[in-house]
């Protein structure tokens, strides 16, 4: 296909496109980068080899799962041109996403409380790494969920429909790869 070609639309969507998927792709890179380097450090003998995660960040990757099946769900809802499904499943989306952040401090707390710390004299390189990665991934997180409130005002709006929903179809993407990129962290993390 020749990127050049097609109305101005068509141009501008699959530029749009093709920005959120270099943005993916540098995430990528980071996230590899920064696991890359918790395998190299993982030969420090100050490395924490019986580390234990708390459950809460299982239970944090089940919610985000959920999250992704809600989202696909809305725009499902939205190629059907019902717009009350897809704000319903967008809300719900909405929730899930908080609560995965909710669970993701919880679990932070449950690592404290346990007598790990990002930095300070009681901690160590493992926790620091840990902290990190996890903490970035929230942030990004965080950036999802305002894309969501972006689609879902935009969705209340009436803005899509099932011809025209790129907007929604973005956002759930970056949301797709948020979820597939803590399933693959969080795997990390317990079977390395």
């Amino acid at each position: 296909m020749d990127l050049t070609t097609g109305t101005p639309k068509e141009k501008n969507d699959r530029a749009k496109k093709m920005m959120l998927w270099f943005g993916i792709v540098s995430l990528i890179m980071g996230f590899a980068g920064w696991t890359s380097a918790y395998i190299v450090s993982s030969t420090r003998e100050d490395w924490l080899s019986d580390l234990q995660l708390p459950s809460s960040f299982l239970y944090s990757t089940l919610v985000l799962v959920l999250s992704s099946i809600t989202y696909m769900m809305a725009k499902s809802a939205v190629k059907a041109d019902n717009a009350k499904m897809c704000t319903r499943w967008l809300l719900l989306t909405l929730v899930l996403g908080v609560s995965f952040i909710f669970l993701q401090f919880n679990g932070f707390s449950q690592m404290i409380a346990q007598g790990y710390y990002f930095t300070g004299p009681t901690s160590s390189i493992t926790m620091s790494y840990i902290f990190l990665i996890a903490v970035v991934h929230i942030l990004h997180v965080v950036a999802g969920l305002i894309s969501l409130l972006v689609v879902l005002y935009k969705q209340i709006k009436g803005k899509y429909s099932s011809k025209e929903y790129l907007g929604l179809e973005l956002g759930a993407t970056f949301w797709h790869f948020l979820d597939l990129l803590w399933v693959y962290l969080i795997l990390f993390f317990y079977f390395y």
